[in-house]
């Protein structure tokens, strides 16, 4: 079978595909935040000496982990509606990114925090400093620090789930390449080049996360 290539379409395509990758990009920025929120405050919840508290956040966090992606972003955007609240897919989206993302977030921040000797936090009360306090700055910081290659991995994993939310038609590089693909039939032009800028989007995001982690959390040079 002859076949040739036509990337006509994509070309004329590319402004609007370019647009996508950044709707891509500020899904997975929204979503990451959203789930840095949820896994501290699921942190801090897991180890609260209310016990239906600690059960929740695990509930939650086994629900999350043992679901796919696709079941939790439909469930949100078609049960929401039955209690009376009503998304739009780019926020449905934004909501499901951070929620999946919150729930594998607090199991890694928690192994973070749990590294940190118990010593330490002893010496931050000592010192007169309130338990919010030997959180922030003794606990939470040097946890970020040690985990924060486990926890790129994960949100360089979440920014590629964005593709999934094309199945609720949100703005984003999978659903505008699907526009495209449906009505030129250039299948192989069109997912070739989507592909490329996905590889593109993932290497940005690890020099952002590279860059981040230079700025904040390299131990000071003596």
């Amino acid at each position: 079978m002859n076949y040739t290539l036509d990337f006509t379409p994509v070309i004329e395509g590319l402004p609007n595909l370019l647009l996508a990758c950044l709707g891509t990009f500020l899904l997975a920025l929204c979503g990451m935040v959203l789930a840095i929120v949820i896994g501290i405050g699921g942190v801090i919840l897991r180890d609260s000496r209310f016990k239906p508290l600690r059960w929740l956040v695990i509930g939650f966090v086994e629900v999350i982990r043992n679901t796919p992606f696709l079941v939790q972003i439909f469930f949100i955007y078609f049960a929401l509606p039955l209690a009376g609240i009503r998304l739009d897919p780019t926020p449905t989206a934004i909501l499901a990114l951070g929620i999946n993302g919150g729930a594998y977030a607090i199991e890694i921040i928690r192994g973070g925090v749990q590294s940190i000797s118990k010593g330490q936090m002893e010496a931050g009360l000592a010192l007169g400093l309130h338990k919010a306090q030997v959180f922030r700055f003794i606990v939470l910081k040097p946890a970020l620090r040690a985990i924060f290659p486990s926890l790129t991995s994960q949100f360089v994993l979440l920014t590629l789930s964005t593709s999934i939310a094309s199945a609720i038609s949100a703005y984003e590089l999978t659903s505008v390449s699907q526009r495209i693909e449906s009505d030129s039939f250039r299948s192989f032009e069109v997912y070739f080049t989507v592909t490329l800028f996905y590889l593109v989007i993932s290497w940005l995001m690890m020099r952002i996360f590279a860059l981040f982690s230079a700025r904040y959390f390299n131990y000071p040079v003596k």
